[in-house]
């Protein structure tokens, strides 16, 4: 059987050589010790000496197969090639330590989102990685957005803990990177960009009021303004913009569906021609997909027996809510819009409009609507807003709204909601406090200002129908 045969089947492989060797060094030794039991045999302490010589080389050999068996396992000559017994072998891959030490530095790692511009030219790109890999830094995901003059790249980075932003940002700017931008990112950002505008296009094309929402997820940390073309009131509107929209550096001009304009602007980081893109592609899909809403109501049932309905409205719910205004006393509208209120045609278009964020309405059996609430997107903030007619006040309806507003704005991933109402107003005090929330107040001249801080809570439970005193207010906008 040939070496190659016995390696196969978990068989040693001898060599010759080495036996041809050890069996000449055996004879040496036999000659060598005859030659000096012969010379010291024949003195005078001869068989003393011998007797000394026979347990000293019983001591060697013991003490050589002791340390044979103890290192057994050394790895074998260079030119040994035979292969090994299989209880000696290890399975691919990385040791059970290795694997521990891989766990232990993944639970001190830290996740990045980090964009830099490159040239455009081969070997920039593969430069950067391997700065990024001197680092121990690993590359979850890598978008390219081309320029004229370069290429800006934008990762999803791991890093270790212990390595700083700057530190980051310096290897970058060595291989090559110059306008680097860097933040801590989480989860979230762990998906990747086509699931996530996916996403973002069917939250639009199912509800109108998603387009600001889905815009602000799509480019980060962002300020989104909706200008009408007519503005309430009078006066100039915005200017127009084309079709296809205006670019300029930090800032986006977008057609909105109904005429106006949508304004988006993020200072601390320019807009690539790609972001450009998919933002143009959202707001014409919401244009194509024209005026809609959700379907679905709700009904409840208050504390004296009598059922209401909730649902979502919009503008072409107008002329109904022009007829509760006008069945509100005066001082129910003042604690609303915080002053004299002539024509509520001035706020109620803006109010309505699923493009200023999301309204519910209260309404009766007889389809009489008898409550308003608005969740109105006010640039990167939230703010809710209460209209409740006076014969209903006090029967739990502004707390049914204002609960169902806030439900909303944590599944749409708002941080914080606030109320800006007069300081007089406690029923909207207490409906603030009844979500059971934190709550921040200020107050300046009489105005008060309360913010829920959402955070990551889950959805609130609805308050209380007795959380809801006279008078519960809000402002519709801001001046």
């Amino acid at each position: 059987m040939s070496q190659s045969n016995r390696a196969r089947h978990g068989r040693p492989a001898h060599h010759w050589r080495r036996d041809l060797v050890e069996l000449a060094a055996l004879f040496t030794a036999v000659a060598v010790a005859d030659a000096v039991a012969n010379l010291i045999g024949h003195g005078p302490d001869g068989p003393a000496l011998l007797v000394i010589s026979a347990l000293a080389l019983a001591a060697t050999a013991g003490f050589h197969t002791w340390w044979a068996r103890r290192h057994g396992h050394a790895p074998p000559p260079a030119g040994d090639t035979g292969a090994r017994p299989a209880a000696e072998g290890r399975p691919a891959g990385h040791s059970p330590e290795a694997g521990r030490s891989e766990r232990d530095g993944d639970a001190a790692s830290t996740l990045w989102r980090m964009r830099t511009t490159v040239k455009d030219e081969p070997g920039s790109l593969a430069s950067l990685c391997a700065a990024l890999a001197g680092r121990r830094v690993d590359i979850l995901s890598l978008q390219t957005h081309p320029l004229a003059d370069g290429t800006v790249d934008e990762f999803l980075l791991r890093a270790p803990g212990s390595l700083t932003a700057d530190e980051i940002t310096r290897a970058v700017s060595l291989a090559g990177g110059v306008s680097t931008w860097i933040e801590r990112a989480d989860a979230h950002d762990l998906v990747d960009a086509p699931t996530r505008v996916l996403g973002l296009a069917t939250r639009t094309a199912l509800d109108p009021a998603e387009l600001p929402l889905a815009l602000r997820q799509l480019l980060g940390r962002c300020t989104i303004r909706s200008l009408p073309a007519k503005p309430a009131g009078g006066g100039r509107g915005p200017e127009p913009v084309p079709v296809e929209g205006a670019l300029e550096d930090t800032v986006m001009r977008l057609r909105a569906p109904e005429g106006g304009v949508i304004t988006v602007e993020r200072a601390y980081l320019p807009f690539t021609p790609t972001e450009f893109a998919r933002a143009r592609a959202l707001v014409e899909l919401d244009s194509r997909l024209g005026p809609r809403i959700p379907d679905g109501q709700h009904v409840l049932t208050l504390p004296e027996g009598n059922d209401i309905m909730v649902r979502r409205v919009d503008t072409g719910d107008l002329a109904a809510a022009r007829a509760m205004h006008e069945r509100c006393s005066r001082r129910t509208l003042d604690m609303r819009y915080h002053g004299p209120v002539g024509d509520a045609d001035r706020y109620l278009n803006h109010l309505l409009s699923p493009r200023f964020g999301r309204t519910l309405a209260a309404q009766t059996p007889s389809g009489r609507v008898v409550g308003l609430g608005h969740l109105l997107w006010d640039g990167d903030e939230t703010e809710v807003a209460l209209l409740v007619e006076d014969a209903w006040q006090r029967r739990g309806v502004g707390a049914e709204l204002l609960g169902r507003l806030v439900a909303m704005a944590v599944e749409a991933g708002c941080e914080s909601v606030y109320a800006v109402t007069q300081a007089s107003n406690t029923g909207m005090v207490a409906a603030m406090r009844g979500l059971g929330l934190p709550l921040d107040y200020q107050i300046e001249e009489g105005t008060l200002v309360v913010t829920a801080r959402l955070g990551a809570a889950a959805t609130p439970a609805l308050p209380p129908h007795d959380a809801t005193a006279q008078h519960l207010g809000g402002r519709g906008h801001r001046d």
